[in-house]
Parts: C-alpha cells; sequence; structure tokens
C-alpha cells in the first residue's frame, strides 16, 4: 500500500468521526430548545452529555448538572443514578476524586435501596476505576472483586445475559487487569485482559479492541518484551485512529515513546510523543500534554537542540499553569452545582411546607419560625468560631514564614562568612608577597636617596640624574605592588557583602586564578605538609563574561575547596606514587563561558551524586562543612545567570565540575 494513503487513511476517518460526531450534536440540540417536558428534555440532555463524556469533561459535568437537578424535581429513579455516575466519571476525569467517589457512594447507596443489581455492579466497577486512576490499586479491589463476585451471581443465574451486563463485564475486567499490572501479578492481569477482550467480541464493543492492545503491550514491557509491546502499540494507535478514541490514543502514543526511549532510538520517541501531543492538543487533556511536552523537552534536551527543548519547555509551563487554573474552574463547577442543589432542597421544601401549613395550627408556625430562627444563629455562631480560628491560623502562618526567611537569610550570611573565614590564611599569604615588595624597595630607595645626597654635595651631576632614575623605577614597583595588596583587599570586601545583584564584564581568567591560589595558601596555612600541584590552561582569547563576580567568586571557592579537600584526603590514604594535582580549564564554546575544574582526588560515589547540590548535604566531618556550599552555588549559576553546572567523577579516580556561562 502506498505509505502517502497509509498515513491519510486514518485522518480521513478521523474528519468524517469528527462531523458526524458534530451533526449528532446540533441535531440533539435542536430537540432540547423544542422539547418543552422536563423529563423528555432531560433524556436529550443525557444524550448529548454522553457525546461529550471523556472528550470534554467540563461541559458533560454542566449537562449531568441540570439533568440531576431535573430528575431530583420528577423524583426519577432512572435518570437520577444516570447523572449521578456521569457527573462522577467525569469529575474522575478532571482529577476531582473527592467530589468523584462522594458521588459514586451516593449512587451507590440509591441503588442498594432499589435492589438495582446492574447498578450495584456499575457502582462498584466506577470506584474501583477511580482509585486507579489515584493509583491506589489495593483500595480498587476491594471495590472490584465484590463487583465481580455479583456480576458472577448473575451469570450462573442467567444464561443469555443482556447486553448491559456482558458491557459492564468488559470495564470490570478491565480495571481488574490494571490494578494487578500494577500490584506486579502480571500473569493475573494478562487474564482479566483476555477476559475482558472476550466479553468485548461478545458485547460487540468492536472499538475497545485498542484498549485491549495497548493493555497487552503494557503487560510485555513488564516482562521486558518490548518489540512484542511496541507491535501492540501500533495496533492499538491504528485503531485508536480510526474511532477518534482521542483520550486513549494519548496513552499510547506515550506508552509508544517510552519504549522508544527505552530502545535508545530518540528520534522514533520524538515522532510518537509529537503525535500524542497533537491527539492531546486537538481534545484538551491537559494532563496528556503536560507529560508529553516533558519528554519532549527531555529527548531534545539531550540531543542538545536548545530552541526546540525551550519550545516544548514553554509548552510544559504554560499547560501547567493551565492545570491550576482548571482547578479553580473545577471547584467553581462543583460550588455552582452544590449551590443549585441546595436552591432545589430549598425549593421542594418550601412547595412540601406551603401544601402542609394549611393543617398545621397557629403555635406550629410560630415554633417552626423559632426553629429554623435557632438554626440561622447557631450557624451564624459557627461561621464566627470558624472565622476567627482562621485569622488565627493564618496570622502563625505568617509568622512562621517570616522566621523561615530570616533563617534562611542569616546562613546564607553565615556560608559567606565561613567561606571568607577559610580564605583568610590566602589572604594572609597573597597579600604578603606585594608586602613585601613594598619594604625591599623602600629600603633600597632610602640607600639611595643617602648617596643621592654625597653626590648633589660632590657635584656630580649625571650620578644623581641615574640615581633619581633608579628611586623612580623603585617608586613604580612600590605603587604597583600596593595596588596589588589594594586589589586582593577590595576583593575579599566584596566576597563578603551581600551582593548588589548587579553584573558587569568580568574577566573570568583572572577570577579564577586569583581565587585558586587563595584557596590553596588557605589550606597549606591550616596543614604544612599538604602540596598540590596547580594547573591552568586558561583560554587567552576568552571574552569578558556579564556577570556578579563576587557572586561568581563564591563558586569558585567553593568548588575550589571541594577539590584541595578531596585530594588532601586521598593524599592521607594514597602511596607514596600519588601526586595531588587540580587543574582549572575555561574555553568558549557555542555562545557560553566553560569553567572546568579536576582533580584527582577520591571521586563522588554514585549513590550520593544525585544529593550533592541539595541544601545541607555534606560528606565532610561534623563542623568542617555545611552543606551549603554547593547548593548556594548551584542557585548562583543556574537561578541567578542562566547557567547549569555539572559533576562528573568516578570513584576512585577523581571529579570534574563544569561551569557554563552565558557570555551576554
Amino acid at each position: 500500500m502506498n505509505k502517502t494513503l497509509v498515513l491519510t487513511f486514518p485522518l480521513v476517518l478521523l474528519f468524517t468521526f469528527s462531523n458526524a460526531q458534530q451533526k449528532q450534536i446540533d441535531s440533539i440540540n435542536a430537540l432540547i430548545k423544542t422539547d418543552k417536558v422536563d423529563t423528555v428534555k432531560a433524556y436529550h440532555l443525557y444524550s448529548l452529555a454522553k457525546l461529550y463524556d471523556h472528550y470534554s469533561p467540563t461541559k458533560a459535568i454542566e449537562l449531568a448538572q441540570q439533568i440531576y437537578v431535573i430528575a431530583q424535581a420528577s423524583k426519577n429513579y432512572r435518570l437520577t443514578t444516570r447523572s449521578l455516575n456521569l457527573m462522577a466519571n467525569n469529575f474522575t476525569s478532571v482529577g476531582d476524586y473527592s467530589k468523584a467517589m462522594q458521588l459514586y457512594l451516593t449512587n451507590l447507596k440509591l441503588m442498594e435501596e432499589h435492589n438495582d443489581t446492574y447498578g450495584i455492579i456499575q457502582a462498584y466497577n466506577n470506584i474501583g476505576s477511580a482509585y486507579n486512576s489515584k493509583a491506589d490499586y489495593q483500595k480498587a479491589l476491594q471495590y472490584l472483586i465484590p463487583g465481580l463476585k455479583k456480576l458472577t451471581d448473575y451469570y450462573s443465574i442467567h444464561k443469555n445475559p443482556e447486553r448491559n451486563y456482558l458491557t459492564i463485564a468488559v470495564y470490570l475486567y478491565e480495571n481488574m487487569g490494571v490494578a494487578y499490572l500494577n500490584l506486579g501479578k502480571k500473569d493475573l492481569a494478562e487474564k482479566y485482559f483476555q477476559l475482558d477482550m472476550e466479553y468485548a467480541n461478545k458485547a460487540g464493543l468492536h472499538e475497545f479492541t485498542n484498549v485491549y492492545y495497548n493493555d497487552i503491550g503494557l503487560v510485555q514491557i513488564a516482562r521486558g518484551h518490548l518489540d512484542s509491546a511496541l507491535v501492540n502499540f501500533k495496533k492499538a494507535i491504528s485503531i485508536g485512529t480510526s474511532i477518534n478514541d482521542a483520550e486513549d490514543l494519548n496513552i499510547t502514543y506515550i506508552n509508544t515513546a517510552k519504549i522508544f526511549i527505552k530502545l535508545n532510538k530518540q528520534d522514533s520517541a520524538i515522532v510518537y510523543a509529537k503525535k500524542g501531543l497533537e491527539s492531546a492538543q486537538s481534545g484538551h487533556f491537559l494532563q496528556d500534554i503536560l507529560n508529553i511536552s516533558k519528554i519532549l523537552y527531555s529527548l531534545y534536551d539531550q540531543k542538545n537542540d536548545i530552541p526546540e527543548a525551550y519550545k516544548y519547555y514553554k509548552i510544559a509551563t504554560a499547560t501547567n499553569d493551565s492545570i491550576f487554573s482548571q482547578e479553580k474552574v473545577r471547584q467553581l463547577v462543583s460550588i455552582d452545582f452544590e449551590e443549585r442543589q441546595r436552591q432545589q432542597e430549598i425549593a421542594t421544601a418550601k412547595t412540601e411546607y406551603q401544601n402542609t401549613i394549611r393543617t398545621y395550627i397557629l403555635i406550629g408556625v410560630i415554633a417552626v419560625a423559632l426553629f429554623i430562627a435557632i438554626i440561622f444563629w447557631r450557624n451564624s455562631r459557627q461561621r464566627q468560631i470558624a472565622n476567627d480560628l482562621l485569622q488565627e491560623q493564618k496570622e502563625e502562618i505568617e509568622a512562621t514564614l517570616e522566621q523561615l526567611q530570616q533563617t534562611q537569610t542569616q546562613l546564607i550570611q553565615s556560608e559567606k562568612m565561613a567561606s571568607l573565614g577559610e580564605l583568610t590564611a590566602g589572604i594572609a599569604h597573597e597579600i604578603q608577597n606585594p608586602l613585601n615588595f613594598v619594604n625591599n624597595f623602600s629600603e633600597v630607595s632610602v640607600e639611595l636617596l643617602a648617596e643621592l645626597k654625597e653626590e648633589a654635595r660632590a657635584g656630580r651631576t649625571q650620578d644623581v640624574i641615574a640615581i633619581a632614575d633608579d628611586l623612580t623605577g623603585n617608586l613604580e614597583k612600590i605603587r604597583h605592588h600596593g595596588k596589588r595588596a589594594d586589589a586582593i583587599v577590595k576583593g575579599m570586601l566584596e566576597h563578603s557583602r551581600a551582593s548588589t545583584g548587579q553584573k558587569q564584564a568580568t574577566d573570568i581568567n583572572k577570577l579564577a586564578d586569583e581565587y585558586l591560589r587563595l584557596a590553596y595558601h588557605g589550606l597549606r596555612a591550616k596543614d604544612k605538609s599538604f602540596n598540590a600541584d596547580l594547573v591552568t590552561n586558561f583560554d587567552e582569547k576568552l571574552p569578558s563574561a556579564n556577570v556578579i563576580p563576587q557572586d561568581i567568586g563564591r563558586v569558585l571557592l567553593n568548588i575550589f575547596n571541594n577539590a584541595f579537600y578531596a585530594v588532601n584526603q586521598k593524599t592521607k590514604t594514597a602511596g607514596t606514587d600519588y601526586k595531588p594535582a587540580v587543574e582549572v580549564i575555561t574555553e568558549q564554546q557555542n555562545g557560553s563561558i566553560l569553567i572546568k575544574v579536576k582533580d584527582n582526588g577520591n571521586g563522588i560515589p554514585d549513590v550520593i551524586k544525585d544529593k550533592i547540590m541539595q541544601p545541607f548535604f555534606t560528606t565532610k566531618p561534623t563542623g568542617e562543612g555545611t552543606g551549603l556550599g554547593l547548593s548556594l552555588s548551584y542557585d548562583i549559576v543556574v537561578k541567578g545567570h542562566g547557567g547549569s553546572i555539572e559533576v562528573n567523577s568516578k570513584e576512585g579516580v577523581g571529579s570534574e565540575f563544569t561551569i557554563k556561562l552565558p557570555i551576554a
């Protein structure tokens, strides 16, 4: 078959199905407008709501609420149970499990009162399905198993069951399979998936085939048969596309993309993830859009395709915001329904009250009025108490938040001062060199001045000029080394101050070299026996970086200190052949500046590699580390400068930290 035709055929089916569905919606809306009888209109509303079921959950909930109001007013049991079930299903779809469970349990109680066998089985299945959605599979089985028993009892009596009993069996077995699969019972899961397909064929539910192939594919993944799972997912996609089953189709696309990721076929994973995203966007399934866009962002990030990765990162972020907004909408929908339900109950009570008031004497009227007044007073009093309690809790939370913010500020400042303390010995060593030059040249200059006086008295002009030239050279050197000492002092003052947050053009080579030597001499001041090779490979053509210098200096100091600590610890246990070394490399790459810090210390164990950037995590003995250095460094580089910080380490060999900073 022509490849173009293969791709086009599902699209044609999808277009045809969508048009047919819209025609049905228009036709039912026309009937709703013309019918005057409420119960007839309610059944039309139910048909319309079923079209929106799992396609536009919020719209389905709105229609189901209208049906419920009519059903309550007409005391129609069948309409009441259908509307409650429809509302609960779609509250599950939008993630409001609490509301869904409340409605399911209300429906179950109503069906038990009417001894409705089919309705009870359906209620058990729906509650189990909701718990599956919440990933509480043990709780799901507590409802699914009694439902299955009731269904089995029915089959033992009725040898030729009605179609609706065959249909509910399909969903019940499918939910049993999902629960057992997620509890790790693969054989049981496959058994129930086979049963749900068998009953789907009996009931004529051929559209359920795509769900079956998806479920069997998940079983095969659990068994490690990725190729077989992939074949079944492709079958599910083909069928799901042809019947426009957007919700199950999204899930199958996600599962297919995940398999290709496991098979290390990123390009194929991207193709299926994009198809899933397109399908999810067409049906406005926000959770699926969020899940798929995260997968695409991760895949393009691995390919280092920054524009595409950023594109799907924006989609994920926007969808996440929409979900929060949708949560508010769901709450409003729930509140609106509860208010309408309350109004209906009030209206019904009012009608009954008006019908019975004629038979009551005046004292009864007064008693009822007094009773209502007491209830309102009591409710008002309870609201006042609740408001007072909420105000107290709000004040306590605000006070706690303020204390936490103060504590955070103190911790950050403590970490800065701790690092400054570690630099003290290094500063002393670095500042001693220019001071020695200043003292030496000053002493020489005093001797030259004495000679100058003698030559001047003797009238030897040429000698006087030569000595004056030497004095000028000495003073230039004194000024040069004085400025060097001044720069070191200013640098340390900048390090100790709170950051101004203002970025400026900074020579990264110079900054790295200065903090490397300060960190080294600081450690040598504590341990005179410690020595290490300092290797610098600086890119001489490296452009200036637009950064906050005191913050980046703080980052470099933390990493240098960790490197020297690592090689020093290894020195204590390694043999005499071991030569500790710390290497710093700078280079320009793809519009960014890279700073690499390598050491040949003990390295970082794999089990803690993911934890080293977490606040308060440290491998140093008590009193030697706060656990804030790398955490603050990560925040400064990533959040403060839009860069990245990565670690590559092999236990027993050494570590390499790579800081990536944007040039502009």
